[in-house]
């Protein structure tokens, strides 16, 4: 009797035995086996992970504000120059296969960090609904929510746009 056992997301990868495998592609495939289009298409669009987030000195804790990213569209949560953002935006950081799993300032929803993990995306989700406008309607993105710019908001201010609900789930979205 072996003391190992195949961990559940591993197992859910492999094809049923008849090779037909009808399961959407973050089901079947490793991310690392993803293409570039698949990669991008696991973002939801919520624009939660381009909110500005301090880090409490001395204790490393992990605060979000609801200030955006100088190239965030508060209006459609999308990035305005996507394909140059790391150029533009120093601290931007571009999401791999490889730092996936290390960074820790993911939201909870989002279908990188769930995919990663081994769960499915929730009904909200494009890829899932079919349209784009269910993770804004699910209260999931942060339409509405973004008070300033950071363009516009001088670094010793940043203290006072600190928000909790970027790293919560809303009422309803797991359902």
């Amino acid at each position: 009797m072996s003391l190992f056992k195949r961990k559940p997301r591993e197992a859910a990868r492999r094809a049923p035995a008849d090779g037909a495998d009808d399961r959407p592609f973050w089901k079947r495939k490793a991310m690392r086996e993803m293409t570039r289009e698949e990669w991008e298409s696991l973002c939801d669009g919520c624009g939660r992970c381009c909110l500005n987030k301090l880090y409490e000195q001395g204790t490393d804790k992990l605060y979000y504000t609801d200030v955006g990213c100088r190239l965030l569209d508060g209006d459609t949560c999308r990035c305005t120059d996507y394909n140059n953002r790391a150029a533009k935006v120093s601290d931007c950081v571009t999401l791999t296969t490889r730092n996936i799993n290390r960074i820790g300032w993911l939201p909870p929803t989002c279908a990188y960090k769930l995919v990663a993990a081994g769960k499915d995306l929730y009904w909200w989700h494009p890829l899932v609904s079919g349209d784009p406008e269910t993770v804004h309607s699910a209260g999931i993105s942060v339409r509405g929510k973004v008070s300033a710019s950071e363009a516009n908001v001088p670094d010793d201010k940043f203290e006072d746009y600190i928000v909790s609900w970027p790293m919560k789930w809303p009422k309803g979205a797991k359902g």
